[in-house]
């Protein structure tokens, strides 16, 4: 009889602990009984990023064509599939614009008028950074816009021009359930077995996370001590607030507004499933308690929320985005850098479209920001120091994720004329 694995949030604490441990042992000189270790955590964390970054293109394209082509192919996208999908992404955009604002006010990557960078032993050079931002700050709006049709798309994969990839990744799904039917669905199986590959080499990436925090974490206390703390602390606070406003204010006001109906009673209709989304930290393996709180527990038609709440866990990432959102503009205010509105706006876009295609998986919202941090100048090794509380982020992004989707079916329902409650 085999023993059952250690949860991955177990196994992270725990290798962030140890993490902690052999940082504090090896000092800035990153030395333990005569042995170099610095080379060794870092050769660990590097590992680590490599390998999210391996999968960027690939999951990202085939995600996003599958889904745009089978939802494009579906009998019931007519006036349901309109409104949950208009639903989406009107909440996306408010969820990203809630972690915008809030960013720009509490400003984590900064501490007493300081970017954060050296606590957080962030290794390029901020000046080489601000130089690559600088070099994008006078792109307009339109240009930002205009790289969203590239030339040749292998060199706006291999360039990091990763807009014009899910681009043209929308229109090819798009397009694809408009074509002759029997060579859509070869297409759409070539596609779907493609994500379904990378959704795997996702999933044994992400075994290897507690090895990769390990050495991040170790590097960073090694160099740092306990200064990183702080910012980190601030950082999570910052986004636990947007995801605060956004799940506690914004969605009941939406049901009030949209659906008319007294907001509060969503919270304990959708208890199980926040709680089974938090512990889980994945929206797809949340989608059966989903599916029971809806339609037993809030009174929402089988025939509204068996099509709103799988297409929810397919597309709807509103706190995943908000969560790309505010780990972009920390990163850019731990260096110091102040974006300018073309760059807030790349990230508004990039973070509301990657959001859709990204995976309802655990810690999938680490390949979508590499896309986010690459179109703005800003060094993908940053992501580094944000797994240090990833997995506290990526349960609660997931939990109010799941809420979303509840209340899109709890409106949608309402819109149809049927009684909730």
């Amino acid at each position: 009889m085999t023993q059952p694995r250690l949860a991955l949030h177990w196994q992270i604490l725990i290798a962030m602990a140890l993490g902690v441990g052999a940082g504090l042992a090896s000092g800035p000189e990153g030395v333990i009984a005569g042995v170099d270790v610095a080379s060794f955590f870092d050769l660990l964390g590097k590992l680590f990023m490599n390998a999210l970054k391996m999968v960027v293109v690939p999951l990202i394209v085939a995600s996003v064509i599958s889904g745009v082509a089978s939802l494009g192919s579906s009998q019931d996208l007519g006036r349901i599939g309109g409104k949950t999908v208009l639903f989406y992404v009107l909440t996306t955009l408010c969820a990203v614009l809630v972690a915008l604002v809030i960013s720009n006010i509490v400003r984590p990557g900064v501490i007493d008028g300081v970017p954060v960078g050296d606590r957080l032993a962030l290794t390029t050079n901020a000046a080489d950074v601000a130089e690559k931002v600088e070099a994008r700050a006078h792109v307009g709006i339109g240009e930002t816009l205009l790289t969203a049709i590239p030339e040749n798309i292998v060199q706006a994969a291999s360039g990091s021009k990763l807009l014009g990839l899910v681009v043209f990744s929308v229109l090819f799904g798009y397009f694809l359930a408009r074509i002759e039917s029997s060579r859509a669905k070869l297409l759409l199986d070539f596609w779907q077995g493609v994500f379904d590959v990378m959704l795997k080499i996702t999933e044994f990436v992400m075994r290897f996370a507690p090895i990769g925090v390990f050495g991040l974490v170790a590097k960073t206390v090694a160099k740092t001590g306990f200064g990183a703390a702080t910012p980190l602390l601030i950082f999570s606070g910052s986004v636990l607030l947007s995801l605060v406003v956004y799940g506690g204010l914004v969605l009941p006001l939406l049901i009030r507004l949209a659906g008319r109906l007294m907001p509060w009673k969503i919270f304990p209709a959708m208890a199980p499933a926040l709680l089974t989304a938090f512990s889980t930290a994945s929206s797809s393996a949340t989608l059966p308690m989903s599916l029971e709180c809806v339609e037993k527990r809030a009174g929402v038609s089988n025939r509204i929320c068996g099509f709103v709440l799988p297409l929810g866990a397919s597309i709807n990432h509103a706190g995943s985005a908000l969560y790309e959102c505010a780990a972009a503009m920390f990163i850019a205010q731990a260096y110091g850098l102040h974006l300018t509105f073309a760059h807030q706006f790349t990230v508004v876009v990039l973070a509301l479209i990657t959001s859709m295609g990204i995976a309802g998986i655990p810690a999938a919202s680490l390949v979508a920001i590499t896309i986010i941090l690459a179109s703005i100048g800003l060094p993908v090794e940053a992501i580094g120091v944000l797994l240090v509380f990833d997995r506290l982020l990526d349960m609660s992004r997931t939990a109010v994720n799941v809420l979303a989707d509840g209340v899109c079916a709890v409106i949608v329902a309402r819109m149809e004329g049927e009684k909730v409650w």
